[in-house]
């Protein structure tokens, strides 16, 4: 965990008023990934995204059901600004377990499932913003690099399996519908 703190500790050093700025707004578009779910029922709206946004909102509900209802607990890992208080919190100090990071998670779901639904554009903005929000958890002292990169991986998998599952749902209706 020595290697971890080295790098929470380097992001303490660059803080800046502009970057934490920045930092904050990246992080509260995470707060209960209210903006990727908001996307979702946007793509959902528009007949020609509908795929893309029912398999970003499978993919989130795959991300709250493994983050929040089985990894977080299981693991129980203690967050960064608990182990070393001698940090200034520059955001509210989350009260759940840290393993895995859910901002990152559900980010890299979402962005799993727009790329994996064949939107590039869409997706690749929105890995970028993963990327920050997960870079956003560390700033902020939140999150050890390992919760981040564990988030981003389970994410894409949530995003595979939510576009996978939206998927096989099309074809049997539209094979329903053949028939």
């Amino acid at each position: 965990m020595e290697w971890e703190f080295e790098i929470l500790d380097f992001l303490q050093s660059i803080h800046s008023p502009v970057l934490t700025k920045v930092m904050s707004f990246v992080t509260f578009l995470g707060e209960a990934g209210w903006c990727w779910i908001l996307l979702g029922l946007m793509l959902l709206c528009m007949r020609k995204h509908r795929f893309a946004g029912a398999a970003v909102l499978a993919a989130l509900i795959f991300d709250f059901v493994a983050a929040n209802m089985i990894l977080k607990p299981l693991v129980a890992r203690p967050r960064p600004c608990w182990i070393n208080e001698s940090i200034e919190m520059l955001v509210r100090v989350p009260e759940d377990y840290s393993f895995p990071s859910g901002h990152t998670m559900a980010s890299f779901a979402a962005a799993g499932a727009l790329l994996f639904a064949g939107q590039k554009m869409i997706g690749t903005g929105a890995v970028f913003l993963a990327i920050l929000m997960g870079i956003s958890r560390m700033y902020f002292y939140v999150h050890f690099p390992t919760d981040v990169l564990a988030g981003a991986i389970f994410g894409l998998v949530c995003g595979g399996l939510g576009a996978v599952l939206v998927k096989k749902l099309q074809d049997i209706r539209t094979k329903r519908n053949y028939l």
